[in-house]
């Protein structure tokens, strides 16, 4: 039975996280861990009732020693706490220096290759870690997996999560908090929108402006048009695989959301706003900016009938060229909130990490930590509504 660390538990993703970690056979108690004292013993008093024990720790991830503490304390560290450009790496180091497992929801590309460096440091001291299990990256990335899967060579692989398109329940996340100060979250979007970002092309990894529109032709006749945006997915899934061609998170949004997003871009670029000004211009718009987008908005294409969370994989199978689409069909009930769409899949990907025959010591990502087709049956299982749909177009 083992002892979780959930840090950042009060938080919007965490406490989803915890709440269903709560509930998971081998799980004997949590410790909710926030900065904010007060928040974590909130939660736990909400939770009470619950299969596992709970309690409340003040941990602030930048107090070195107090993280080292708590780490020590505990079997398991489930770490929600982000902007992970900014406080990943640390925890991951510090949870292999107390031989503590470990998982995280990281969607910031650029630690995601910063922890994947620590690898042989967590093989070493026998820590299983697995990065990167939300939404996208999570179940993005399973997707990408159940693609790749019916295919013997992988061209082109891209991974799609949805911002604001009608029906897809993700145009229901608050990206302000109670305090109302923008979310952790929307500070990383900032980071992901601006400078530039990973993708693959020509099968290697290099680093292009986001925002790139990309067009596709996917299994089904659906059509339409996405957005690059920063994220791990395509450097973690160009390692796990050997592909050839072109990789990219994108982003399914409406041309006038790509447009808002687009004049952020800029003004981030240009220095006249922070990630955090940014994020919280993206919570309020101003109308200054607003009217920009509004100009910006006629050179911007609509995502069509393109899914709203998909992978699509081309390449060749049985000598022929190929077209994988996975998709998620009912995933409205899922993206009722950025919160549930994280929080459920980081706690049943801690599910398999608990197992230790099934994810074994170093630092990997969803596709190769996790087994997709369990994990596909557990999400039917608390959203009955979402299962994965894979289509096959042949050239």
């Amino acid at each position: 039975m083992m002892r979780i660390l959930a840090l950042g538990g009060p938080g919007a993703m965490g406490r989803v996280a915890v709440r269903v970690a709560a509930g998971l056979a081998g799980v004997r108690e949590i410790v909710v861990a926030d900065r904010d004292l007060d928040a974590a013993h909130r939660l736990v008093k909400e939770l009470g009732g619950v299969p596992a024990r709970l309690s409340a720790r003040q941990v602030d991830v930048t107090d070195a020693d107090g993280l080292a503490a708590a780490l020590a304390d505990a079997d398991v560290v489930l770490n929600t706490v982000g902007p992970y450009y900014r406080f990943g790496p640390a925890v991951l180091r510090a949870a292999i220096l107390a031989r503590t497992h470990y998982l995280d929801i990281c969607d910031d590309w650029e630690p995601t290759l910063e922890m994947l460096e620590l690898d042989e440091q967590a093989r070493a001291a026998g820590v299983r870690a697995v990065i990167g299990m939300g939404a996208s990256p999570g179940i993005s990335n399973l997707l990408a997996a159940r693609a790749v899967a019916d295919l013997d060579t992988v061209t082109d692989l891209y991974t799609a999560w949805p911002v604001d398109v009608p029906g897809s329940g993700a145009e229901q996340t608050e990206l302000s908090g109670p305090d109302g100060r923008p979310i952790a979250a929307a500070v990383h979007w900032m980071q992901q929108i601006s400078g530039t970002v990973a993708v693959v092309s020509g099968g290697q990894v290099v680093q292009r402006p986001p925002m790139r529109q990309v067009t596709l032709d996917l299994p089904g006749g659906r059509k339409g048009t996405a957005y690059t945006v920063g994220h791990p997915e395509p450097v973690t899934l160009a390692r796990s695989y050997t592909l050839t061609g072109e990789s990219a998170s994108l982003m399914v949004v409406t041309p006038g959301t790509a447009a808002y997003l687009d004049v952020l871009r800029t003004d981030l670029d240009e220095g006249r706003l922070t990630n955090e000004s940014a994020a919280a211009a993206l919570a309020k718009p101003a109308t200054r900016r607003a009217m920009r987008a509004a100009v910006r908005a006629f050179g911007f294409k609509a995502p069509g009938s393109l899914p709203p969370f998909f992978a699509a994989a081309t390449g060749t199978a049985d000598g022929r060229r190929c077209t994988v689409l996975a998709h998620l069909a009912g995933a409205e009930t899922l993206m009722m909130g950025m919160d549930e769409a994280t929080g459920l899949p980081a706690a049943l990907g801690l599910a398999q990490l608990l197992d230790a025959e099934r994810v074994p010591p170093g630092v990997r990502p969803p596709e190769t930590a996790i087994d997709g087709e369990r994990f596909f049956a557990d999400l039917a299982e608390h959203a009955a509504s979402v299962r994965v749909m894979v289509e096959v177009a042949v050239e």
